[in-house]
């Protein structure tokens, strides 16, 4: 195990921890709250980690120092191995750590195997939890019921390039049928660009286009769903969108099997006239080919004037049902998901706070978060909460129906209802 080293408490200076000890309630599967001790705490491990670590540290010190007799061990773990040692704690409770960092779309599927602890009570105490944003606490909600505290949030936008645009005399598209005829131009005019460089493998970048159109992924709640990937208005999305897989935009023997990484890698390399991507792929795109000549606004919806909805991806920070030390490990948890926090993560490593009023603060003092806030007001989406989603998304239901109509094989009608019929199979497994 990785103790991580204890630095000056340099980036989160004035943190208040409160000490007073939140209620608790039965729902843990240990009998004991002990009040010291030893807090094992997993967080994930990431490219550049280190700024991350100094954050944490400087949380850990205040926390210390708030609750005598309590020593907190943080080990960073590789988010690529994260469901099989997750799943290995929630087996064996002896080597679980109290506190950990999971990805938003595992919620579901972590509560119904019994691991997270239901912290609905205090997270309804919790002074802070009113500014969290909508989304994102759905992101923490199963059934009615808090398993969490959303830790930071990511959304896409439409990346371009300022300086093809005024070479052509572009404007920025202001609906989806305006960024269709935009990308084909700039594919037209310069043909050794992609217009929009798009993936037949990208999920996330796909649903807007989905969402805009009136569909959604699933109806239902509570773990109870039934696809609606087919219905009428997710098909117009998914028409709209696999229609740019051609030679006149982002070429199918290309494109079909980019994911989101790889057409991230090919705007910031120069190769595409526009993008849909992250506030996570800023760094990337600054690091590339096209830094300075490049701008960000808010993916375009059908209407003009409004954006089109995008997934509200992220991570959040929970406790184990398993705990020995509910009242700290909670306590523990929300000073992890804090404000304070989330300002000096966004400082340390670009991680969109999931709290609105600090948001607008850093929107203040980077003008590139603009663009991604405007995204989230305007209103984000979010997978079903049902634990069945890990194997869709995993099983590449929806990759492979975007590339069976890019490819040709199947129309969109023929692709959608096999993707229903596969996606109500996983809900119907799931319970």
């Amino acid at each position: 195990m990785k103790l991580s080293r204890r630095l000056p408490a340099l980036l989160l200076a004035g943190l208040v921890v409160t000490a007073c000890a939140p209620q608790t309630s039965d729902n843990s599967s240990s009998d004991k709250d002990e009040k010291t001790g030893t807090l094992r705490v997993w967080l994930f491990q990431e490219v550049g980690n280190q700024p991350k670590e100094k954050v944490v540290d400087s949380v850990v010190a205040d926390f210390e120092k708030a609750h005598s007799g309590t020593e907190v061990d943080v080990e960073y773990i590789p988010v690529e191995t994260r469901a099989q040692r997750v799943k290995a704690a929630f087996n064996d409770p002896k080597s679980a750590p109290d506190v950990i960092e999971y990805g938003n779309t595992d919620t579901a599927g972590y509560v119904k195997d019994g691991g997270l602890l239901d912290v609905t009570q205090e997270f309804g105490d919790w002074n802070e939890s009113k500014d969290t944003d909508p989304t994102a606490k759905q992101s923490v909600t199963v059934d009615g019921k808090v398993y969490g505290a959303p830790f930071y949030v990511g959304v896409r936008a439409l990346y371009y390039r300022t300086d093809i645009f005024q070479e052509l005399g572009l404007e920025v598209p202001r609906t989806m049928a305006e960024l269709a005829s935009t990308a084909r131009q700039i594919r037209a005019e310069r043909p050794d660009l992609y217009g929009l460089v798009v993936g037949g493998a990208y999920t996330y970048g796909a649903l807007p286009f989905i969402w805009a159109n009136g569909g959604e992924l699933a109806t239902g709640k509570g773990g109870s769903y039934v696809s609606a990937i087919d219905s009428a208005a997710a098909q117009k999305g998914i028409k709209e969108y696999t229609s740019l897989f051609g030679d006149d935009n982002c070429p199918a023997a290309k494109c079909a099997g980019m994911g989101g990484n790889d057409t991230i890698t090919a705007f910031a390399s120069g190769k595409a006239g526009m993008a849909i991507g992250g506030d996570f792929s800023h760094t990337a795109v600054e690091a590339g080919a096209v830094k300075g000549k490049y701008a960000v606004v808010p993916l375009p919806g059908v209407e003009a004037g409004s954006i089109a909805p995008a997934f509200a991806g992220g991570n959040n920070i929970g406790v184990l049902k398993s705990t020995s030390h509910r009242t700290l490990a909670v306590d523990l948890m929300e000073q992890l998901a804090s404000k304070q926090t989330q300002a000096s993560m966004f400082d340390a490593m670009g991680f969109l706070p999931t709290f609105a009023d600090v948001r607008q603060e850093v929107s203040a003092k980077e003008p590139y978060v603009k663009p991604f806030a405007q995204t989230l007001e305007a209103g984000t989406k979010f997978v079903p909460a049902s634990p069945a989603w890990a194997q869709i998304d995993s099983s590449l239901v929806l990759p492979t129906m975007f590339q069976e109509v890019v490819s040709g094989r199947k129309d969109v009608a023929a692709a959608a209802g096999d993707a229903a019929k596969k996606m109500d199979d996983a809900f119907g497994s799931a319970g």
